[in-house]
């Protein structure tokens, strides 16, 4: 294939035209779709020039300018674009097409989900509908017209309010929606279809009154009801913390099983990936009830920070995405416990982005150029974009921050703005200058904070020695330090804080009395005083600035035990921990202190269940592998396995009293003590079958065989899968044949077949893809079986290679359905440059058949090369 283009964010330029409103009308048959679009187009200079238009696989069928069809030598058509040579400064341009929704296997335009058509428009979907200037900085006030069969398609929606609807004398019928706000074509949805709703009412705080409505499935509708409050607390919440509240009459929300992403918040009309919509305890985790409130809330609040105020142009995505999951973060820990809440958050952020910061496809969260943007909805843009929102937040403190971001809505509502522009909203409010810090919107890569402190008695002081090590950027740069914010504590042998008595010049340092120091340089040193006796260093509290944290252990068993910060006390366990696997990995013993301070936090009847079910938990392979310099997968696994197996021995009889106590087979509730319940009942059930024992095979049995809730279920499924195998055949039997006719909870049985250590893994996915109830055209069932399959470290990294050449061989298979799934899917080899010589030399075989595959997309092919070239 010819090389892809490159584009750069230095070449940006405003589109020659701006198209003030867009009319649209749909004509939905079986076999097509006509789309009908008459634009209101004004040129911005004096100088007459061509009108450019984007288009993708488009069948064209006529073109006026005024209600005039203009010749074929007035306008050029290629692959990719629509030229009219000379429009005229202002005019009315209609263009017709036809498409063809049944066979959108990628998932982008308008597309037909199991009888319903929807749409994916974010970033380049809406040029695969119309011919259009698809960008974000072209906003046009939008009038839709839908008309369908009524018999097939009873249900027509689009975005803003309901204007009109009727019947014609065929059997046909049709809506009429428009949009007073005017925005980019990438949040247009048409959504058309027979669906069952669900409905309920909102009272803004200023009096209106908005009609909710969630789509789903028919049969579906009682599962929706979680999704339903978790809207209406979302926009509670929004209006008491950011004083925004809803502006239109009504807020729909479309749930459909076949969506690439997780939900897209196009305007008033929300489209979800029925993952994050439908729920019960018959049929959804925990798991799965919190992140329904969490992409039900990130999508709600796009409405102000995306939608009413959005991106100039993409690279600016972290504009709306980090900010976004910075709130819905926010929101979720308001909801539940906030030291679990932040937990998470560090645990996605070390799992996805981290790896990606360490490999070839590192970039910053505004990057300077792309040859596919779909690659960059990256766990870089969204979690550490939220990371560099979040030290925003801590710098200017709530007050200032919450007066920051309403100059930030009045300021810029109602259009396509840069990072620049938030952080100008963010320096009228800042106590220090934000040039330095801006630096976290334009490097890559993750930097280390070396502490090192020591304690002088005759003094009373504590030095504290700070390194910033800065890696260099993928293509060699070097870069510069960070401004960021160090949340810290002293503590006492109690765990107390003391005082922090800065010595010296402390005007650089005014965050100082909300225990914060503004770390901006490579290295820098700071003197406390008036310390009776040597104290504890707690440090980046919070996880306050997204670093890799060195400094010694001696103080990691207190911080364990004592911390106030919760998340330190999670880091002080991951630390200890990680150390003892790494020991063992040498061939040591394992640490009888370790062993030790397990037994203090599980024998512990203070701590909240959830928080303890986390303090419980051992480092991730992922996690294991970016402390090593060459990696060794395997070694990994080996220690791990054998770390829970000395734990389970070490601490048996208090785990099983602990279990006994916690399982309560028929409760079902939600609220966060069951859910901190069932959270640590599984914890422990999982270090039990460590064992592989008759009892905790037991245990795992009767909990499958009891439990009313998915949670415990599934959890104890996959124990005995994993754990068990023999004994979990008639399990397995039984789920499949309860859940078979239920898309979304056979992904959690092809996940467990998937990500089992097994050795007959492989060839069991390989069977479960011949299954009736699997198909590789829905990307749900695709990331349970073949994704879940390549983050199973037992068998992705499998000696012989068979784990890579899989994958690359389902990359492959499906570049030619989806290669936005493709691409994702690629990111799995994204360890390439750091594994050992006999392991990198396998994962490049796999990667060069991919790469050198005729045809490949675009969107593999940036993947893949860059990983290659690293």
């Amino acid at each position: 294939m010819s090389q892809p283009k490159t584009i750069y964010l230095k070449e940006y330029e405003a589109p020659a035209y701006h198209i003030l409103s867009t009319e649209l009308t749909f004509e939905i048959f079986e076999e097509h779709t006509l789309v009908i679009n008459r634009m209101a187009i004004k040129r911005r200079g004096d100088v007459p020039v061509p009108l450019l238009l984007d288009g993708d696989d488009l069948e064209l069928l006529c073109v006026k300018v005024d209600d005039v069809k203009i010749p074929t030598d007035a306008y050029e058509r290629n692959e990719e674009t629509l030229t009219l040579f000379d429009p005229g400064a202002e005019a009315t341009v209609q263009v017709v097409t036809k498409i063809y929704p049944d066979k959108n296997t990628a998932l982008e335009g308008l597309y037909r989900s199991g009888g319903i058509y929807c749409t994916q428009c974010e970033p380049h979907g809406f040029r695969r509908i119309t011919y259009f200037i698809d960008r974000p900085d072209n906003m046009s006030v939008f009038t839709v017209k839908v008309i369908a069969e009524q018999s097939v398609c009873p249900v027509l929606l689009s975005n803003g309010n309901l204007e009109e609807e009727g019947s014609f004398p065929d059997g046909r019928h049709y809506a009429l929606w428009k949009d007073p706000f005017p925005k980019p074509s990438y949040l247009f949805a048409l959504v058309a279809g027979d669906l069952g709703r669900i409905s309920d009412n909102f009272t803004t705080a200023e009096g209106n009154e908005v009609a909710l409505h969630i789509y789903v499935d028919k049969g579906n509708e009682p599962r929706a009801d979680h999704a339903m409050r978790s809207l209406k607390a979302s926009m509670r919440w929004d209006e008491e913390t950011y004083g925004r509240s809803y502006d239109l009459s009504v807020y729909n929300i479309v749930a459909v099983d076949s969506f690439n992403m997780g939900a897209m918040e196009n305007k008033g009309l929300n489209i979800f990936n029925s993952h994050y919509v439908l729920a019960d305890e018959e049929t959804a985790t925990d798991a799965d009830f919190l992140g329904i409130e969490s992409v039900i809330a990130h999508e709600y609040f796009h409405n102000w920070t995306g939608n009413r105020i959005t991106c100039r142009d993409w690279f600016q995505l972290t504009l709306k995405e980090g900010l976004t999951v910075f709130r819905d973060q926010s929101f979720s820990a308001d909801m539940q416990s906030e030291v679990v809440q932040r937990i998470r958050d560090v645990d996605m952020l070390r799992e996805r982005q981290f790896p990606e910061d360490a490999g070839p496809t590192a970039h910053p969260i505004k990057p300077e150029q792309y040859i596919e943007i779909n690659n960059f909805y990256t766990a870089t843009v969204y979690e550490k974009g939220s990371e560099v929102i979040r030290m925003l937040h801590t710098i200017l403190g709530e007050k200032a921050w919450r007066a920051a971001m309403d100059l930030y809505f009045e300021t810029f509502d109602g259009q396509a703005v840069r990072t620049e522009d938030f952080l100008w909203a963010m320096q009228q409010h800042s106590p220090i200058d934000l040039a330095q810090f801006a630096l976290w919107y334009s490097q890559e890569r993750t930097p280390s904070l070396c502490a090192e402190h020591s304690y002088d008695p005759a003094s009373g002081r504590l030095t504290l020695k700070l390194e910033q090590i800065v890696p260099d950027a993928v293509d060699g740069r070097k870069q510069q330090p960070y401004c960021m914010p160090l949340r810290l504590a002293l503590l006492g042998h109690a765990g107390e804080e003391l005082p922090l008595q800065l010595e010296g010049d402390t005007g650089a340092q005014p965050l100082l009395e909300r225990g914060i120091l503004l770390i901006t340089r490579d290295e820098e040193s700071f003197t406390f005083g008036g310390l009776a006796s040597e104290p504890a260093l707690s440090l980046n509290r919070h996880f306050g600035a997204p670093v890799v944290m060195e400094y010694p252990q001696e103080d990691v068993m207190n911080l364990m035990r004592f911390d106030s910060d919760g998340f330190v006390r999670y880091e002080a366990a991951q630390s200890f921990a990680r150390s003892t696997l790494e020991a063992m990995m040498r061939g040591e013993a394992v640490s009888p202190q370790f062993l030790e301070s397990f037994k203090h936090i599980l024998e512990d009847e203070s701590l909240d269940l959830q928080f303890k079910a986390q303090l419980l938990s051992l480092p991730t392979v992922t996690m294991l592998m970016q402390t090593q310099q060459t990696v060794d997968v395997h070694a990994i696994l080996e220690a791990s396995d054998a770390l829970r197996r000395e734990i389970a021995v070490a601490c048996e009889a208090t785990m099983r009293h602990l279990y006994a106590l916690l399982h309560r087979p028929a409760h079902m509730g939600l609220e966060a003590e069951s859910i901190g319940a069932r959270a640590l009942k599984n914890r422990l059930l999982g270090y039990l079958m460590a064992q592989q024992d008759a009892e905790s095979i037991d245990s795992a049995m009767a909990q499958y065989e009891e439990s009313h809730t998915m949670t415990d279920r599934l959890a104890a499924l996959q124990l005995l899968h994993h754990g068990a195998p023999e004994a979990a055949e008639a399990p397995m039997r039984d789920f499949y044949e309860r859940y078979s006719g239920d898309m979304l909870v056979m992904t959690k049985y092809f996940s467990v077949i998937a990500s089992s250590p097994q050795p007959d893994t492989l060839s069991r996915v390989r069977a479960a893809m011949e299954d009736e109830v699997f198909n590789i055209k829905v990307p749900n069932l695709v990331r349970s079986l073949i994704g879940s399959f390549a983050r199973n470290p037992y068998h992705f990294h499998a000696y012989d290679g068979s784990g890579y050449a899989f994958v690359a061989e389902q990359i492959i298979a499906l570049d030619a359905i989806n290669p936005m799934i493709a691409a994702g899917l690629s990111g799995a080899f994204k360890t390439y440059n750091r594994l050992n010589a006999h392991s990198r030399a396998q994962m490049r075989d796999a990667l060069e058949k991919v790469q050198a595959h005729r045809g490949i997309s675009k969107n593999v092919y940036e993947i893949v090369g860059k990983i290659l070239a690293g």
